[in-house]
């Protein structure tokens, strides 16, 4: 079941349908779902979902990549990982252990260099227990990191969600203020369908889509440089065109990024190749909290 009971649910939703809708009343900005409300102690700047149609895409590198851009550009910056039954955000910075509580509410842990974050890793009592809980409970606790944790002042909070348009995604769209998506994908022409998926989605829920990101695009050679399309050829610009949104970035395969987010060092990664991805977001105008 959708989390607004009032809402048919995204499986028998349409654009049109979506309008006249009770439950589509104003949110935070005039439009889109009646949202839930923020942690009462925290202002919160710009919220920025990272979503991709199917797993294995590199979504929590591209979120993990992006918080590191804006922390480094001297902004507050934090991640809800979403992604309750493979959560991995913690572990690419190197933060573990358990969260506490205070009369404000839930404190997010921090990475070294000052990365506000909380996952489902870091409530549990041994990282590798697995999640075995149904839809609406998953849904819930996405609810509770939103209103339940004591953000503090954040100019930008990135979602990290899991792959796909189930559960969480939904919840994630109908409670939260998210601001725009990010869609991250790989170089096939299986692509295409995938973007269009996540696509719709947002445009069913009223999201702003900010542009595409595609990693694995390329191998760079280490003796030569040239580039191998291990992945095949890609067709994201082909996409990303039918859709009429940007393309923020091209990812090569590199061992390095895999090698420190293994070492729980991903603070130290400069991602060169999201830089107009950073510069799209660092140019949406602030919201009126």
């Amino acid at each position: 079941m959708p989390e607004n009971s009032n809402c048919s649910g995204a499986s028998a939703c349409s654009k049109e349908s979506c309008e006249g809708c009770p439950s589509n009343h104003a949110g935070k900005s005039g439009g889109g779902i009646a949202k839930e409300p923020a942690n009462a102690y925290s202002h919160i700047g710009k919220v920025i979902a990272v979503v991709s149609g199917k797993g294995g895409v590199g979504k929590s590198f591209v979120t993990a990549s992006l918080a590191s851009a804006m922390q480094k550009a001297g902004k507050k910056t934090g991640i809800m990982d979403a992604d309750i039954t493979g959560p991995s955000i913690p572990k690419m910075f190197g933060v573990h252990g358990k969260i506490c509580g205070s009369e404000q509410g839930m404190l997010p842990m921090e990475s070294d260099s000052g990365i506000k974050m909380i996952s489902v890793n870091l409530l549990l009592d041994h990282e590798e227990a697995p999640v075995i809980w149904r839809g609406p409970v998953i849904a819930g606790v996405v609810k509770q990191f939103w209103n339940e944790t004591f953000w503090g002042d954040l100019d930008y909070l990135f979602v990290d969600m899991p792959p796909g348009t189930g559960d969480v995604p939904l919840t994630v769209f109908q409670s939260l203020p998210v601001d725009g998506i990010l869609i991250v994908t790989s170089p096939q022409e299986l692509v295409q369908m995938i973007v269009r998926k996540a696509y719709n989605m947002a445009e069913m829920m009223h999201i702003p889509v900010l542009g595409v990101v595609e990693n694995f695009s390329y191998l760079k050679c280490p003796d030569c440089g040239r580039k191998i399309s291990l992945f095949g050829e890609s067709h994201i610009d082909e996409a990303a065109a039918e859709l009429g949104v940007p393309v923020l970035g091209k990812i090569p395969l590199d061992p390095v990024y895999a090698q420190k987010a293994d070492e729980g060092a991903f603070s130290d990664v400069e991602n060169q190749y999201l830089s107009a991805a950073a510069e799209r977001i660092a140019g949406m105008e602030q919201k009126n909290i």
